[in-house]
């Protein structure tokens, strides 16, 4: 069986916060590579009323194993009670760059 990658959805606060948490990731070697977009404004329900924040959103690459091992990282060093962290299949890619996603993040 081939191997599966993913790209992890996350959004934060701020900017300073999804750098702090790309570097994470990136030096923990649980994904091989992050990707801090600009500003976004995320409308939501939270504690029974709709709210309306500026978040910056993060998608990081990486193997489908080691997922787990990301969203217990990113719950333990987000700043929200409940941050979003998903993780979307990736279906084909450049098999280069998959293979470099594969070589870039922790041994098997």
């Amino acid at each position: 069986m081939a191997e599966e990658f993913r790209l992890i959805y996350i959004t934060v606060p701020n900017r300073d916060d999804a750098l702090s948490l790309a570097r994470i990731l990136v030096e923990e070697r649980l994904v091989a590579c992050a990707n801090v977009l600009g500003s976004i404004t995320s409308v939501y329900w939270w504690d029974g009323k709709v709210n309306e924040e500026a978040e910056v959103a993060l998608i990081a690459k990486t193997r489908a194993t080691l997922v787990d091992a990301v969203i217990a990282r990113v719950k333990q060093a987000h700043s929200y009670d409940c941050p979003c962290v998903v993780s979307l299949p990736i279906e084909t890619g450049n098999p280069a760059f998959l293979q470099w996603v594969s070589a870039e993040t922790q041994p098997r």
